[in-house]
């Protein structure tokens, strides 16, 4: 591709050497520059781009892209200095990879909590309804029924574009992709073309990068700012910040709600641990779903589902055949009567709703015995407030380790045990080692019992000082039941 026609849109502030050239790849990565390749320095969170400009050139990379003063008197070299590197990678992958976004019916889900099983259901739904679909999520990628293994919530936007490209090839007409707040704050979701925006919630989580949960509520709502008039912005407004997040929007907005009138609203109608009896805008189903909070990620899937210009009839029909995204709310029966729930709950208010879900149902017959750690090098503050809200809702807790990654496990559950009195640490159990601490909860439970494994869900690993080493909460918990 010729170097002008990647520089289509981006903010130049100045050019250094030759522009008609032909390029022949685009990476933010120095190590996977290639000869007459372009690198973007990027001024990353942990690493500064810039650093490895002199790496770029040594593989062979003929066009520096930067934002910081550099030396640029290498020959033969082209030096573009830009306003904003991120903003820029971008919009140039999207230039690289043909403009997917523009081929596909493109719908970003962002919020704390329901991302991915949002996502997934639509992705589910559309699939079902007869379309092929993309899917960007934290458990894994898919295109068209293919597995892809993930490694970020949103990946960079040369992985992310060259993922649509690939969709756009196997003949997908719909993605849909969860869209973190460090996506969207760096900017990796820059020059794509969304369709629609989904938000779920806002609460407490990622303030080791945020700060405040001003900033944090800023990044959301960015992307709902961005969307053009032409998408949708559909939002949860029994979420206090639903409404925050269409201000701005020049998108078409829409509600969904189970308390107030809203576009899409929901009532539950019974609840058991095999699923609820729910009515969406009149019409009543069984979903195989449990908990109020899946409730709304259901009305989000229905409601966009609508927006996308699909028949109630078959949405509804084929919401009543999803099932729980892998490791939310994931149910294993023992044969000696006693429940285990494994969930991927990580954030306090995650926490409170898969307990209180796991208090509906039990109304009472039964005690919950709950087995929760925090993930090392995240944020902080959100350890105390675990340990308070499954000391509160629990009648017994075991504090454990989660994936303590460059931090000590045991220093990681004194933070959680700070947060409790003399009277809440009566109900609670330290247990370093995850599997003990899973083998302990179930030696507790007797019949009728519930055991909430959470934190981890989905993950088959367990991230030790930059190692990780396969660890299941699932396969735990199967071998303990002798399945």
């Amino acid at each position: 591709m010729k170097l002008q026609d990647l520089l289509k849109n981006i903010d130049v502030i100045e050019i250094k050497g030759e522009q008609d050239i032909n390029v022949t790849g685009v990476f933010t990565d120095s190590r996977k520059a290639t000869p007459g390749s372009v690198f973007i320095a990027l001024k990353g969170v942990q690493v500064d781009g810039h650093l490895y400009i002199k790496n770029a050139l040594e593989l062979g990379a003929k066009v520096i892209l930067h934002e910081n003063k550099i030396d640029t008197s290498n020959e033969g070299i082209t030096y573009i200095k830009v306003k904003d590197s991120a903003d820029a990678a971008g919009k140039i992958a999207t230039h690289w990879y043909g403009d997917p976004s523009n081929n596909l019916k493109l719908v970003g889900v962002t919020g704390t909590n329901g991302k991915t099983t949002t996502a997934t259901l639509l992705y589910e739904m559309f699939r079902k309804l007869g379309y092929k679909v993309g899917l960007l999520s934290t458990v894994a990628n898919y295109i068209d029924g293919k597995v892809y293994h993930a490694t970020h919530t949103t990946p960079d936007p040369i992985s992310l574009n060259e993922m649509l490209k690939n969709m756009v090839d196997a003949g997908c007409e719909y993605a849909f992709m969860e869209v973190s707040s460090h996506a969207i704050h760096q900017k990796r979701i820059s020059g794509l073309k969304f369709e629609g925006g989904i938000f779920t919630n806002l609460t407490q989580d990622h303030l080791d990068y945020h700060k405040t949960m001003g900033e944090y509520l800023k990044a959301k709502k960015a992307f709902f700012d961005q969307l053009p008039d032409t998408a949708f912005a559909l939002t949860n407004i029994d979420d206090k910040n639903g409404l925050v997040m269409l201000q701005n929007t020049k998108a078409k907005t829409s509600t969904y709600s189970v308390h107030s009138l809203a576009d899409f609203k929901a009532r539950i109608i019974e609840k058991h641990f095999d699923g609820t009896a729910i009515e969406i805008n009149g019409k009543e189903l069984q979903v195989q779903f449990v908990g109020v909070f899946n409730v709304y990620n259901l009305l989000a899937v229905y409601g966009a589902t609508m927006l996308l210009g699909q028949s109630s009839e078959e949405a509804l029909l084929v919401l009543s055949t999803l099932k729980p995204v892998s490791g939310r709310f994931e149910t294993i029966r023992s044969s000696q009567g006693f429940t285990a729930i494994v969930d991927y709950a990580h954030t306090p208010d995650a926490l409170t709703n898969v307990l209180e879900a796991i208090h509906e149902v039990l109304e009472g017959n039964g005690r919950v015995i709950t087995v929760v750690g925090c993930g090392g090098n995240r944020d902080k503050t959100k350890r105390p407030i675990m340990a308070r809200e499954a000391v509160r809702l629990s009648d017994q807790v075991i504090l454990t380790s989660d994936n303590p990654r460059y931090e000590e496990p045991q220093a990681i559950i004194n933070d959680m045990a700070d947060g409790l009195n003399s009277e809440q640490l009566k109900k609670a159990l330290l247990i370093v080692e995850r599997e003990q601490a899973i083998k302990t909860a179930c030696a507790l439970a007797k019949a009728g019992d519930v055991i909430l494994i959470a934190g981890k869900g989905h993950e088959d690993y367990q991230d030790v000082k930059g190692v990780k080493h396969h660890f299941d909460d699932k396969e735990i918990v199967k071998n303990i039941f002798g399945e």
